[in-house]
């Protein structure tokens, strides 16, 4: 019985080291134990040259928005690039491109996915920082400026921007309430990870690195993003955070659409961590060993599988102790979870559950990695998937 006991609480506190403690600890560690950084000098005069990239496929309905985005940002434009991959695109995104001078165009009819499309394209960048950026986003007009300030320190590799997800509409969905709540989530969990040490993986709507850092990656890695920034933290460089630069996006449009993002996103964390397996290894990289396994590996691997054996052991320690401490846990669980359901049956009728966003969508995402681990052993997920579309 004692065996057991001590496998619920090691549950327990692995659970909420992974989803509360982490980012509590790193918070008390900056604020005792390091004096705060001195503000970034002023950037006035550093305005380096640098390469927009845009990925796109079959983007006829965003592309236009994109291009005068892009155009409109605050940043000499004879220092800026702006270069639009558009591989196997077959609707109107083409002719819409061509209608804008001074952006250059790489195109192959054949679609083989976005790491074969930046693997083409890298070696005809000549700027000395790159930013990525997707097509289905906008920039705040300050962002690169906001950027490539962080590569006055050489130490720093990468910068990763901040990612917003706002409903242009007045009907808010559970998929879009939820998928913003988690990126604000992210957001303080990225300014502390950049304040500890380095940024453990960027997202695809908003990131930058140096040029000369990049390594081809497989074409069929499914976060290409996420590797090419791990890549460059596994050389010894940071990725910093910078909050003032961000990429605004339309929820998805349906918890269906939202589903099939998050479940590619799931496969891919699998892939990724076989491919970073040996970050695994604290005595080699230290700090940044640390932050890649509480900031995603627990995440992403252990607390799907401790959610449900943590219910299971709850109820099963509670009927051989008999604690009322054990029944109170489990009181809470299962409201937790009947709170999710409860949040779902909401979201069926499209009512706005908003005190059941956080059960919902925490349940949902959960039972994407378990879809999603289920498509990586298969085999199943390709890097040609389908987009989920947004409002």
């Amino acid at each position: 019985m004692i065996f057991f006991e001590i496998i619920f609480w090691l549950s327990v506190l692995v659970l909420i080291y992974a989803y509360l403690g982490y980012g509590i600890l790193l918070w008390i560690y900056l604020g005792w134990f390091r004096n705060k950084k001195s503000q970034m000098e002023d950037t006035t005069q550093f305005e380096p040259t640098v390469t927009l990239i845009i990925a796109a496929y079959n983007e006829e309905l965003t592309i236009e928005d994109k291009i005068k985005n892009s155009k409109q940002l605050d940043y000499p434009p004879d220092k800026l690039k702006i270069l639009i991959v558009a591989d196997g695109s077959h609707d109107s995104s083409l002719s819409i491109i061509g209608k804008f001078p001074g952006i250059e165009l790489f195109y192959k009819p054949e679609r083989k996915g976005k790491s074969a499309a930046i693997n083409r394209i890298m070696p005809f960048i000549h700027t000395p920082y790159v930013i990525f950026s997707d097509a289905n986003t906008l920039l705040n007009s300050q962002c690169i400026k906001e950027i490539v300030k962080h590569y006055q320190d050489p130490s720093v590799g990468a910068v990763a921007g901040e990612k917003k997800v706002i409903d242009p509409s007045d009907n808010r969905t559970t998929a879009g309430a939820g998928e913003g709540l988690y990126w604000k989530y992210e957001s303080i969990l990225k300014k502390l990870d950049a304040q500890f040490f380095t940024v453990v993986g960027a997202a695809g709507e908003l990131f930058s690195i140096k040029t000369d850092l990049f390594e081809p990656v497989d074409q069929n890695i499914l976060l290409d993003d996420f590797i090419i920034s791990m890549s460059i933290c596994k050389k010894g460089y940071k990725v910093m955070y910078e909050p003032n630069a961000y990429a605004t996006e339309a929820p998805s449009y349906s918890l269906k659409e939202e589903q099939k993002r998050k479940i590619r996103i799931a496969a891919g964390a699998f892939q990724s961590m076989i491919i970073l397996k040996d970050l695994l290894n604290l005595f080699k990289f230290g700090k940044l060993s640390f932050q890649y396994i509480s900031h995603r590996v627990l995440r992403w691997l252990v607390c799907p599988v401790l959610l449900p054996l943590l219910l299971a052991l709850n109820l099963y320690v509670y009927i051989q102790t008999n604690l009322n401490l054990y029944l109170i846990i489990l009181v809470v669980q299962i409201t937790f979870y009947f709170t999710a359901l409860l949040g779902w049956l909401a979201s069926l009728i499209n009512l706005k559950p908003k005190l059941l966003y956080v059960a919902y969508y925490f349940v949902f995402m959960n039972v994407s990695m378990y879809l999603g681990f289920l498509r990586f052993i298969n085999n199943k997920q390709s890097v040609l998937w389908e987009k989920a579309k947004r409002k």
